[in-house]
């Protein structure tokens, strides 16, 4: 039993319990803090960050305050106010709350820590809203409310039991509990149970969910010419062909773009297509080679003042009995969710309305607003489900845009991303490279050395994560290439790739030095469990359960014939992964059949879901280190749309088989975590298969025929 102080007054609670007309209202904020929330109607309930209300009928609304972007909070996030609350999962009515800047603290969609930083203050919801119920029950029947119990939305003691309608017009009489009792996780009943996706039936049956599907009522469409390359600027444009198009009404130039207003999408995009707009040069035209060749020039290039410097690594490689040195190099990535990047706004003289997919509403709010010169409680965002994000829609240059369009036009407005909008207008993962070096003496590992070095990416290393502890002279450097290229965010950043490069040395260092690349994994973290060098920041004992789980589940060791398998694990977002690939090569070349995972992200919410997750975030990142490659020609991205831009297809996706550690600790990341070690995974059984190591993504470009 955990007890949480509910921080909740009188006063405040009385404003919420006033919304529902006879039923209550329970609402709270990201810290347990007053939500002031006082409403004359009952719309008031999308005011609000985090709440439930209980109908007459013993019906219960709960409110998603987070941003849905494929990940399943919008189901998660309830489940947990549910299971405090003690109700029927069948009586829970699921809504998405818009934004509210007064009662949240972090609403938003990104680093995987939607569940894990609202644990508890959902748990709290639910549980205040029973013990009050619990308290007016006990008044009605004078009884100790220690005696009473509840289940599925029903208050009993004895042979006395009443509904949480029944109760629900007293319950807001009563005074908020300045502590409330949370429930043993053993004990749970709706947390760990299965539970559909709250919004499948509208997915797969077209119902108006996303983005692209949101319309009002006399509004306009607009699509927008941007610079073709990075380090260019509008110098001048003739809109006569756009504006002689069927459907389009306007052109007008906001900032160093385009917009072209129409009565549809298609009529918008035509007239784009129909504009000639003059650039000329306004910063660096710059090229992936150039990026390359500086890139690794600074991989030798000491840094002034090292990430980590632990023991004397210097003495360690002079001495060393072997020095086994690696490069592995990535490239910049887009984000090419399957929902391009859209947005609606309608900009008056008293107000901005924003509706879109975005993961971060209150940021977006902020800068709309100083954009356009208003306070924030001007700028209202509602969300809608994101078909996709991966960190592409943190951002929210898009809402910028179509909010500044609408202020020019005074209409309300639809902005729509082609795909080819998406692809070369976007922010990219970075492009970078690690090098990898191990001083081996007596057969063991006694240097590490790794240098990093990335496009706009400040420190691409994570000095005191895995190997971090393990051994005794361990060193750390990191630089950062300026560039004018936007980048940003991308699923896992930075450990997407880093991973598969310390993962691949750390399997080729096992091979050299004739060791079992599991052991040698087991080995260093044992050093770290139980006589660490220096700090770290994991916990070496899940590391090393998730990757005895995922050796045992995989057959480690006794692969099949004409079966290869490759190791690797990694630790983000406050999970710990391991994985093992299954990789054929048969006549065709090697091919990825089978990837067993095993993850540690504590107490399962939601097993179906996890399950996705988990073999969603594999899949990404096996197809992005097979296939996946950006580049840029003066300033110019290189592709355009998928003709030129591989993603893995369906044929060629893996099956995830997916084990979860039994934890009852609290929940943490799982959007994230299943992509990193993918990669590295794969690489290593490629290895075993073919005899080749790779050091390049994507892999396809190395000299290996993938079947």
């Amino acid at each position: 039993m955990t007890v949480i102080k509910t921080k909740i007054n009188r006063r405040s609670f009385l404003k919420t319990s006033a919304l529902a007309g006879g039923g209550i209202v329970i609402g709270f904020n990201w810290g347990c803090t007053p939500a002031d929330m006082a409403r004359p109607e009952a719309s008031a309930w999308y005011e609000v960050n985090a709440f439930l209300t209980i109908a007459d009928n013993g019906e219960v609304t709960i409110m998603s305050p987070n941003p849905e972007i494929g990940q399943n909070i919008k189901t998660s996030m309830p489940m947990i106010v549910a299971e405090e609350l003690d109700v029927n999962w069948e009586d829970v009515i699921v809504k998405q709350a818009p934004l509210n800047t007064e009662s949240f603290t972090r609403q938003v969609a990104g680093g995987s820590q939607s569940i894990r930083s609202s644990w508890t203050i959902l748990r709290t919801a639910g549980a205040t809203a029973r013990k009050l119920l619990i308290n007016t029950a006990a008044k009605e029947w004078q009884v100790d409310p220690s005696g009473i119990t509840t289940e599925n939305g029903v208050v009993k003691y004895g042979k006395m039991t009443m509904t949480y309608g029944e109760l629900a017009a007293k319950a807001v009489m009563e005074e908020i509990p300045e502590e409330v009792e949370l429930k043993d996780p053993k004990d749970f009943k709706i947390i760990g149970q299965a539970k559909k996706n709250v919004d499948l039936d509208g997915i797969i049956t077209g119902e108006p969910l996303f983005g692209l599907d949101f319309k009002r009522e006399g509004m306009v469409y607009a699509a927008a010419m941007r610079p073709p390359a990075f380090g260019t600027k509008l110098k001048s444009f003739d809109d006569s062909d756009a504006r002689a198009v069927n459907g389009v009404s306007d052109v007008v130039q906001f900032g160093n773009k385009i917009a072209v207003i129409a009565n549809s999408t298609w009529a918008a995009m035509k007239g784009k297509n129909a504009l000639k707009a003059e650039w000329e040069r306004d910063g660096k035209l710059e090229n992936t080679t150039d990026h390359d060749r500086q890139l690794l020039r600074m991989l030798d290039t000491p840094e002034k003042e090292p990430r980590r410097n632990d023991g004397n690594v210097r003495r360690a490689f002079a001495n060393a009995d072997k020095v086994i040195e690696r490069v592995y190099e990535a490239p910049f990535l887009p984000h090419n969710t399957m929902e391009p990047m859209n947005f609606f706004a309608d900009v008056t003289d008293t107000k901005a309305e924003l509706i879109g997919p975005i993961q971060t509403p209150q940021w977006t709010q902020g800068r709309v607003a100083q954009l356009l010169g208003r306070e924030a409680a001007d700028v209202t965002i509602d969300m809608t489900r994101m078909g996709g994000g991966f960190g592409r829609r943190l951002y929210g240059d898009f809402a910028l845009e179509v909010a500044e369009i609408s202020d020019k036009i005074r209409k309300p407005v639809k902005l729509v991303f082609s795909r080819e909008d998406d692809m070369t207008a976007g922010t990219y993962r970075p492009a970078s490279k690690y090098k990898f070096r191990a001083a081996i003496k007596n057969g063991k590992i006694d240097g590490y050395h790794l240098t990093g070095s990335g496009v706009n990416s400040g420190n691409v290393t994570r000095q005191n994560w895995f190997p971090a502890g393990g051994i005794e002279n361990y060193k750390v450097e990191t630089h950062n290439l300026r560039s004018n290229i936007t980048t940003g965010a991308w699923r896992a950043p930075i450990t997407n790739f880093l991973a598969i490069a310390e993962q691949s040395f750390f399997d080729e260092v096992a091979a050299e030095i004739g060791m079992d690349a599991v052991q040698l994994r087991l080995d260093i973290l044992e050093r770290a469990k139980n006589n660490p060098v220096g700090e770290i920041d994991y916990e070496p004992e899940k590391m090393i359960g998730v990757i005895k789980l995922a050796a045992e589940k995989a057959g480690w060791g006794n692969a099949p014939s004409g079966i290869s398998h490759g190791f690797s694990c990694y630790y983000s977002h406050n999970t710990y992964v391991a994985e093992v690939a299954h990789v054929t090569n048969a006549s065709g070349g090697p091919k990825v059949a089978r990837v067993t995972c095993a993850v540690d992200c504590g107490i399962v919410i939601n097993p179906d879901a996890a399950i996705n997750q988990v073999q969603g975030g594999v899949v990404d990142g096996v197809g992005h280190a097979m296939y996946g490659d950006f580049s840029f020609v003066n300033g110019t991205p290189q592709a355009s749309n998928f003709d030129k831009y591989r993603l893995i297809r369906a044929k060629e996706a893996p099956e995830v088989d997916v084990h979860f550690v039994e934890s009852l600790n609290d929940p943490t990341g799982l959007g994230e975590p299943s992509l990193p070690p993918a990669g590295g995974a794969v690489a290593n059984a490629i290895a075993k298969a073919t005899g080749n190591r790779l050091y390049k993504i994507p892999f396809i470009k190395e000299e290996i025929v993938f079947g």
